[in-house]
């Protein structure tokens, strides 16, 4: 039946003035959506025409600003089963136009009550296809959104100095690890109301996911798959995993520059040194990387969307893919150590890899999806069967 309240609910979104300005000195007005205050992070934009929560909800995002190129965004509210961590982790939203009411038989609150729920700063009415243009031609740059309240007055502030005295002090992203500010996914988070399918299940199939960020769909898709997974956190010892009995490591996905990741780096590097299968989810795909002496570098304004195709290079396959990465591989030496298995057909960047001598899988893209396509969840598939392989070989 149709839900009259929902569709009248305006969502007491309020009307304060809000700005976003950027670090070059770009500035756009608009209207303030969530909560009050400001927020400063790197600003990026996401493609995506669906998923909003699941966005808002990704660790991958953490010190960032979301631009949301679809215009309208909101008409489907919110519900607790769509997050993909226990938490929001970006600084804050951009967009276009925010629904005005919401309906969806999952609905369980509108976006203006998630955002303020969760303390995030947003602004709206802004023209979105500038902003990105401006990004794509002129690379990500840092910048703040800030919320005329009681505490900040336009009229009477320098709004402009304001601004500037708060990126001086912004860290950004590249040279610092946020792993740690992220990871933290529990069984309770995952496990629920999730049951392997019976014809699929592995038996003695226990894998490993090393908590970069993971986002909740790729703990969902290994267990759908039949495994029995564990998750383990930065900071955990190579040593310790062997009590646990894993037949396999995922390395996730999660945010910022993968060079300061040390422990996680070293943690790969023993993996592979002890032929324990492998796969790396992109942060944990430039993670494998590094640990194997490649570099990263930081990309002009990366890949947010869930519209990026990439093109299998053995069978000629273009797949539709989820991506949110910021850095990308760069592939001088690796055609020494691996096969290069995959290639975005935007930039021809590495999209997935394997190691020619040892069962070690990478992929930059999200093959979860979540928002976006599953169409390439044959990566999971090519990685549980190498765990299959070393079990019949150790037999």
């Amino acid at each position: 039946m149709l839900d009259i309240d929902k569709l009248l609910d305006f969502s007491g979104k309020g009307c304060n003035k809000a700005t976003l300005i950027l670090e070059d000195g770009m500035r756009f007005n608009g209207n303030s959506i969530g909560v009050d205050g400001f927020a400063i992070g790197e600003v990026v934009f996401n493609t995506s025409i669906t998923g909003y929560q699941e966005i808002l909800s990704d660790p991958s995002y953490c010190n960032q600003l979301v631009t949301l190129t679809y215009p309208h965004v909101g008409n489907v509210g919110c519900n607790p089963e769509d997050m993909e961590s226990f938490k929001t982790h970006l600084s804050g939203l951009i967009i276009k136009q925010m629904s005005t009411s919401y309906h969806n038989h999952r609905a369980e609150e509108s976006l203006q009550d998630f955002l303020i729920k969760n303390r995030i700063v947003g602004i709206e009415n802004i023209d979105t296809r500038k902003l990105t243009l401006h990004l794509r031609n002129n690379g990500a740059k840092n910048g703040i959104i800030i919320v005329e309240s009681g505490d900040i007055d336009f009229g009477s502030q320098d709004i402009e100095k304001f601004a500037q005295e708060r990126f001086s002090s912004f860290p950004g992203i590249n040279g610092k690890s946020l792993i740690e500010q992220v990871s933290g996914l529990t069984d309770e988070d995952c496990f629920q109301e999730l049951v392997p399918n019976p014809k699929r299940k592995k038996e003695g199939f226990v894998v490993l996911v090393y908590d970069l960020g993971v986002k909740r769909n790729i703990v969902k898709t290994l267990i759908e798959l039949g495994c029995s997974v564990k998750i383990v956190g930065p900071g955990t010892k190579f040593d310790d995993i062997r009590t646990l009995g894993a037949s396999g490591i995922v390395f996730s996905n999660g945010p910022g520059d993968p060079e300061p990741c040390t422990e996680a780096i070293k943690f790969a590097q023993l993996a592979i040194k002890d032929g324990i299968p492998c796969l790396g989810i992109c942060l944990g795909h430039q993670i494998i990387s590094l640990g194997l002496g490649g570099k990263t570098v930081k990309m002009s304004v990366g890949h947010h969307g869930a519209n990026h195709p990439v093109v299998n290079l053995k069978t000629g396959r273009i797949f539709i893919t989820s991506q949110n990465h910021g850095f990308v591989v760069d592939e001088q030496r690796f055609a020494e150590i691996a096969d290069i298995t995959h290639r975005s057909l935007f930039d021809g960047t590495i999209q997935g890899y394997r190691l020619k001598k040892a069962p070690v899988f990478a992929f930059q893209g999200h093959p979860e999806g979540c928002p976006g396509p599953q169409d390439i969840e044959e990566i999971f598939e090519d990685f549980l069967t190498s765990i299959g392989q070393k079990r019949e070989v150790l037999k």
